[in-house]
């Protein structure tokens, strides 16, 4: 007879990062309730773990209450990349906010942990570098990525007046760019846009001068962190920054696809998008301090592991 641990909550556990940690719980010897509107989500990252035991799928969207007994709740959801999240920008900002509500509601419920996967994007188009929890953003909060941008930030606000009012244990962690498995193959993101232009041998398309920069977190690390977080003592909130502090230009990220798919793309230049942040770089001083995490998997090594999904995908 399986020995039962707990039963912990992903909303999101259909998508890219959830799916990976309803996998982790379970090789935990959790018990997980995933719950998805599979607005982004998708069957196909959880389809190998419908018939586990401690597996359950509810198909439910956050912005409406529901009621169940959990030791723990993981909120992801909420659509990441900008072509998802400006589809709807309603919809996503009320998955940020009444998402929030309902579920510290249930967190007070049932007095249980609550991890807020919150976003880099909350620092907007930074004017410091790297990005410390201590900076407040800069953020438009009316332009075309605002519906995210504030959402998140709205639930922040939430999360810690919920804990500061009511006593929710609460933990908000900023999420930088990851990457790696079960990213959607459309989602308008950088390493999945660069990986299957490179594969189908495509012109990769490159905004500005390409001079922007980011910092890649492979998925397996990101995990970790979630993990870390959700077990830290009741007065450990965050905000904590999680990400890979290593900065890439986008055009050295293109170099780099090219060379491990060995493509014969060439290199287009399209227009900025409005409001696209020029850097991005996670400062993890309280990630190693307070939790004793960094990344381990190099981009190369991540790259390697992304590429050979999306090769295996494009053959289907």
């Amino acid at each position: 007879m399986r020995k039962k641990n707990q039963t912990i909550l992903i909303t999101g556990g259909g998508g890219f990062l959830g799916s990976h940690l309803c996998e982790r719980l379970l090789d935990e010897d959790h018990d997980v309730i995933c719950m998805d509107n599979f607005f982004t989500g998708s069957k196909e990252n959880i389809r190998h773990l419908l018939n586990h035991s401690g597996f359950e799928l509810i198909r439910h969207d956050i912005t409406w209450p529901i009621y169940l007994e959990v030791d723990a709740i993981y909120n992801l959801a909420c659509p990441a990349s900008p072509i998802h999240y400006q589809h709807d920008p309603v919809q996503t900002t009320k998955t940020s906010v009444l998402g929030a509500i309902n579920l510290l509601g249930m967190a007070k419920r049932l007095k249980a942990p609550i991890m807020q996967a919150s976003t880099s994007e909350v620092y907007g188009d930074p004017a410091i570098h790297p990005q410390t929890e201590e900076y407040w953003g800069n953020v438009n909060p009316i332009g075309p990525r605002s519906c995210y941008d504030e959402g998140k930030r709205c639930a922040e606000t939430l999360f810690f007046d919920y804990y500061r009012q009511l006593n929710v244990s609460v933990k908000v962690v900023r999420i930088f760019n990851t990457y790696g498995p079960r990213m959607q193959i459309n989602d308008g993101r950088v390493v999945s846009n660069f990986i299957v232009q490179a594969l189908k041998n495509e012109d990769i398309t490159i905004y500005g001068e390409g001079q922007q920069t980011r910092s890649f977190c492979f998925v397996t690390d990101m995990i970790e962190g979630f993990v870390k977080m959700m077990h830290t003592p009741h007065d450990v909130t965050g905000p904590i920054n999680l990400g890979n502090p290593g900065e890439f230009t986008m055009l050295e990220l293109a170099e780099k696809v090219i060379k491990l798919t060995k493509s014969k793309s060439k290199l287009v230049h399209k227009p900025l998008p409005k409001d696209d942040p020029v850097r991005r770089k996670p400062d993890i001083s309280k990630a190693e301090k307070i939790l004793d995490w960094h990344p381990t998997v190099p981009l190369d090594e991540g790259l390697e592991r992304t590429i050979a999904y999306f090769r295996t995908l494009l053959k289907k």
